[in-house]
């Protein structure tokens, strides 16, 4: 299965297509920060909005095609903090519901890391809704569970929803420490 980064004119040419992924996921249930329904010109516009957080470095977006349209995606985001340029968030983890049980998660998931030790990154981080099936996915694939936070997000339909936090340590760091310019390069 490929799997492409979107530089930000491609995430802006794909942004259709990656509503579409989205409004999928959420209609499904899916807890991703979206209330049901969520209505496709709304999920246009978020992706478009995220081009600028590409191109400043902030962001980076993956997208697997198939068919001539997009069935999954993964995201990484990088704090502009000094402090915390050894971590990233992985974020938006989706895989449309005809592409499930495929391995394309785990695919997704194992590209998300990969590119993270590459741009120098030690330490990942997620929040999840808890008791959802994507807890397996982390929970097989080495991602420790740090803690629930109650009543956290609602979930598409509304209701309240705990969330669970992972975390998962990645690449190889020299003594733990940041210098003063030292840190990932995006």
């Amino acid at each position: 299965m490929t799997v492409r980064r979107l530089e930000a004119p491609q995430l802006r040419s794909a942004a259709d297509e990656l509503a579409d992924l989205l409004t999928d996921t959420v209609a499904d249930g899916a807890s991703i920060g979206f209330l049901a329904p969520l209505a496709r010109t709304a999920a246009v516009d978020w992706w478009r909005e995220r081009a600028d957080a590409v191109a400043a470095g902030h962001l980076a977006v993956w997208a697997a095609p198939r068919d001539g349209r997009i069935i999954g995606t993964v995201s990484l985001a990088f704090p502009g903090k000094p402090n915390s340029r050894h971590r990233a968030e992985l974020v938006k983890l989706m895989v449309h519901r005809e592409a499930r049980g495929e391995g394309l998660g785990r695919r997704l998931l194992t590209v998300a890391e990969d590119a993270a030790v590459a741009a120098g990154i030690t330490l990942l981080h997620l929040d999840t809704e808890t008791d959802s099936p994507a807890e397996h996915l982390y929970r097989s694939t080495g991602w420790t569970r740090a803690g629930v936070i109650p009543d956290y997000a609602a979930s598409p339909d509304g209701v309240l929803r705990p969330t669970t936090l992972y975390y998962k340590r990645v690449g190889t760091g020299v003594d733990g420490r940041l210098g003063a310019t030292d840190g990932p390069r995006r």
